[in-house]
């Protein structure tokens, strides 16, 4: 009898293990792995629209939520790792395609803290980069395909309550975003500008999200051509990545809406 006990608990470590870590390439794997972001997507859903207030506005042309053709997820006014709880302006339909087809470079520095456990599982293809132009970035670019689509926030680090980033220099885009935006011709682009979350958590202040207040943002979907013409021909003569800055600079300052505590606001 005790040696059955030890046999199914063995298989059942074995199963968690292979279901947590599906480090094997067959398709039954990564459908579980699939499953699960989708899962956890939706639970984070769930959980943003009971404890918060959701006020969106959506920008442009084309249809709110048309995912169809998405290729790339922009996300500006990086303030805290709390910004899942953006997953409240999504549906399922986005879900499922960030499960299958979804790839995030997440800082080495986070996924060392508890909550890269989450980050580990948002997307299909979460990877760790050091913030340099190094292997881990190339890392990155290897694995976009022509059904990838890639979640990135342009700034590369956190927003601290002085306006500042941690070593206390301003939030500036940085250029890596142009890797990927660069070789792609067609599909779509998903901005959004956030409100910010220090109201809901502050870097440093505190493990724990304050709950019941209101998550912002303002949403726009492109035409990625569209979108790459239109830098191109603001550019003055710069080249793409020094247009891509600027145009995303010039983005978030123009439409991230304010925080909810004025006290609080971004400069």
């Amino acid at each position: 009898m005790a040696n059955s006990t030890r046999r199914i608990q063995r298989h059942f470590w074995l199963w968690i293990l292979r279901f947590c870590y599906p480090l094997s390439s067959h398709g039954s794997h990564h459908m579980i792995q699939s499953i699960f972001t989708f899962l956890l997507l939706t639970s984070i859903m769930v959980v943003s629209r009971i404890f918060y207030r959701h006020e969106g506005e959506w920008l442009g042309d084309i249809p709110a939520k048309d995912w169809g053709k998405l290729r790339a997820l922009v996300i500006l006014n990086h303030t805290s790792l709390f910004e899942p709880l953006l997953a409240g302006f999504g549906d399922w339909r986005l879900f499922w395609i960030f499960s299958r087809h979804g790839v995030l470079p997440v800082a080495e520095k986070t996924m060392r803290r508890r909550i890269g456990v989450v980050f580990r599982f948002l997307v299909r293809h979460p990877i760790v980069i050091t913030r340099q132009r190094d292997h881990t970035w190339e890392s990155v670019l290897n694995r976009i395909d022509d059904r990838s689509i890639v979640i990135i926030l342009p700034e590369g680090r956190m927003k601290r309550e002085d306006g500042l980033d941690s070593a206390g220099r301003p939030m500036t885009i940085r250029g890596g975003i142009a890797d990927i935006l660069e070789p792609l011709e067609s599909g779509r682009i998903l901005m959004v500008y956030s409100g910010g979350f220090h109201h809901i958590q502050i870097p440093g202040q505190g493990r724990w999200p304050k709950l019941f207040k209101t998550v912002r943002a303002r949403l726009e979907l492109m035409e990625i051509q569209d979108y790459k013409a239109s830098v191109m021909a603001a550019s003055e003569g710069k080249d793409f990545r020094k247009a891509l800055i600027n145009d995303l600079t010039t983005r978030r300052n123009q439409h991230c809406p304010d925080l909810e505590d004025p006290s609080l606001k971004d400069g």
